[in-house]
């Protein structure tokens, strides 16, 4: 356990990694400073930057002699600020306000690089790690964009290199009320469809010379909104799908419409696979003997980690610092660590809390910070001890 007096080492760290405007896929230098800040700590480094994504692996200890590796793994990259004279502060500067802290990436999740890395630091300090024991952070600056050339880089390394980690923590913001509170052991599937329905332009005075294609659609969007897709399960949430966008129509009051274009999202547990979901859609829009046609990107598999000796000192950790019993979950958004999972016997989410990520005035209570890097510490030594 570290000392609560670690705050301003903490915000300090913070507020220089807040400094860097490392807008996606740009890291602005960020990871040149984890990377100088880490030196000093004893650890080796590969840089695996591909178009203009920056990736960092970060090395301490010796991997051909190590039989466990514990790897911290998140991004530097944040999203745009939105309009700036919206905000109390600067984005990019780190301000202390009536317990809070604000500025841009401090939940999502620069904030949580800066507890694990203070964690790192204490831990190597305080003790002497086994020799077949190594400790490992990865990072990426683009898991707020499309991530093709982030995280993916780094697992395929990982592969190539026979490197696997017996544990793994992403730093992403799960947190919902209070520092632990929930953990996230895995992540829905994500499934996007982008459909065109397929109608016949004419005169709204002569309907029958004409297909509307949006009084066609009306049945399907009310059975697309109201199917239960499933009851969900232990581990998982029930399948819910959202409409993200409709659109049809010229722009005038006098022509029936030649289309319709709508795109829905598919949040999905691990009773579907992206195909079977397409595929009772795809009946669906047969049912009603639309014309169309069709898109499908599945952003995401859904996945489940193993629940062994990471989720118990996961959950003792918290216990600990925060007198709480956390809860697993896996709903929210995807992460990284469903491309991590790949090369993880055990994967977990723990970071900062998340009322406020993405938003103008993006914040966290100060006393966050220490709480977390705690937790860290702690699950650096339970994880590393026999």
């Amino acid at each position: 356990m570290q000392n609560s007096s670690n705050y301003q080492q903490l915000f300090n760290l913070s507020k220089d990694l807040i400094a860097f405007k490392s807008i996606t896929p740009s890291d602005a230098g960020c990871l040149e400073y984890i990377q100088n800040y880490l030196a000093t700590l004893g650890f080796t480094f590969t840089r695996l930057d591909r178009n203009k994504t920056s990736n960092l692996i970060a090395t301490y200890g010796n991997l051909k002699a190590a039989t466990s590796v514990f790897a911290f793994a998140g991004h530097v990259d944040v999203v745009p600020t939105g309009d700036g004279l919206k905000w109390k502060h600067n984005p990019f500067t780190l301000v202390e306000e009536d317990n809070l802290l604000y500025g841009r990436g401090i939940g999502d999740m620069k904030g949580a690089i800066a507890a694990f890395l203070v964690a790192c630091s204490s831990y190597i300090s305080n003790t002497n790690i086994p020799q077949d024991n190594a400790i490992m952070i990865l990072l990426t600056s683009d898991e707020e964009g499309s991530g093709v050339d982030g995280m993916p880089v780094i697992v395929d390394y990982l592969k190539q290199n026979s490197i696997n980690l017996k544990y793994c923590i992403v730093g992403e913001p799960t947190s919902i009320n209070t520092i632990g509170d929930t953990v996230k052991i895995g992540r829905r599937g994500s499934l996007n469809c982008h459909a065109e329905i397929i109608g016949k332009q004419g005169h709204v005075a002569y309907p029958s010379l004409a297909i509307n294609p949006i009084h066609n659609f009306s049945k399907v969007l009310d059975e697309l909104i109201t199917t239960s897709w499933d009851n969900g399960n232990q581990y998982f949430p029930p399948t819910q799908l959202q409409i993200t966008n409709i659109n049809s129509g010229l722009g005038v009051d006098n022509v029936i419409p030649y289309n319709l274009h709508v795109r829905f999202n598919l949040r999905y547990n691990n009773l579907h696979t992206a195909e079977s979901l397409e595929k009772k859609i795809t009946q669906l829009f047969d049912k009603h003997q639309l014309k169309y046609n069709t898109s499908w990107i599945n952003s995401a598999q859904p996945f489940i980690s193993t629940q062994g000796k990471l989720s118990k000192v996961v959950a003792e950790a918290i216990k600990r610092e925060t007198a709480i019993d956390t809860q697993f979950s896996t709903d929210g958004g995807t992460s990284d660590a469903r491309i991590l999972i790949a090369v993880s016997s055990e994967i977990l989410e723990l970071g900062l809390t998340n009322q406020s990520i993405h938003q103008i005035n993006e914040y966290i209570h100060k006393d966050e910070l220490v709480s977390l890097s705690n937790i860290y510490y702690d699950i650096i030594a339970g994880s590393l001890t026999r």
